[in-house]
């Protein structure tokens, strides 16, 4: 009865709300913030996990420029429901390289983050052009004029640089054959040796089955490489974190 009586007095004064209010927030924030200094790095480092190529950074800023976050997130929660539907739980390390990420707080449509390599090219051109062919109660708009867009290397360069400003780590080489890279992984008879050992497991082909380089191109190379940088048969979660 007296801590009740006493926690009258607390609602009763705004002041002395507001004042206990703030050493609550706080004592908490130290508490979450103060471990952060004393870690170098708060992901864990997972081998396969990789910057992307040219033309899968270009199909995630058309993927974004679309809207496709909006309904599809890129997180899978660590609960059973969820990783018996859309397989393994998301790792942190898996975004480090996202600017920003595509984690998502709502599902219109399935997540995406084990989409790569699930479905055929073909099946995500005929998706992506008229979404109901493939999903009859799907309520998808349609993608098919990214066909017709031919997608550009002029800012290429630049798009590597911007992001290794806030931290990806695209090397100098890289930089220099994004061009290169850029069209080598839409033409498997290109300099593929070069393009993989630069972004080990890299997926070459011609994505949207046209001889032109398109932006249905770059999404679909995007699409195909979400999930697939670790490989969870082996993976092992480090026990420390």
């Amino acid at each position: 009865m007296r801590i009740l009586e006493k926690h009258k007095i607390l609602e009763k004064n705004a002041t002395l709300l507001l004042v206990f209010s703030f050493l609550v927030v706080t004592i908490g924030g130290i508490v979450q913030i103060t471990p952060l200094f004393y870690l170098e790095n708060t992901i864990e480092k997972v081998e396969g996990v990789r910057p992307y190529t040219p033309l899968e950074l270009a199909g995630r800023d058309i993927y974004i420029r679309e809207g496709c976050y909006v309904c599809h997130s890129q997180m899978i929660r660590p609960m059973r429901d969820e990783v018996e539907r859309y397989g393994h739980y998301s790792l942190a390390a898996e975004s480090m390289y996202d600017h920003p990420f595509q984690w998502g707080s709502k599902r219109t449509g399935p997540d995406l983050a084990r989409v790569g390599g699930r479905y055929s090219d073909e099946w995500h051109i005929d998706h992506l052009r008229d979404p109901q062919s493939v999903v009859p109660e799907s309520i998808m708009p349609k993608y098919g004029f990214l066909l017709d867009r031919v997608i550009h290397t002029d800012h290429i360069q630049q798009r590597l640089v911007a992001d290794r400003r806030v931290g990806v780590p695209y090397t100098d080489e890289m930089i220099q054959n994004a061009v290169a890279d850029f069209r080598t992984q839409a033409d498997e008879f290109g300099d593929l040796s070069a393009l993989q050992s630069r972004y080990p497991g890299a997926q070459v082909r011609n994505f949207d089955r046209q001889p032109q380089l398109t932006e249905m191109d770059a999404l679909i190379a995007y699409l195909q490489v979400l999930g697939t940088m670790v490989d969870f048969s082996t993976f092992e979660p480090d026990p420390n974190r």
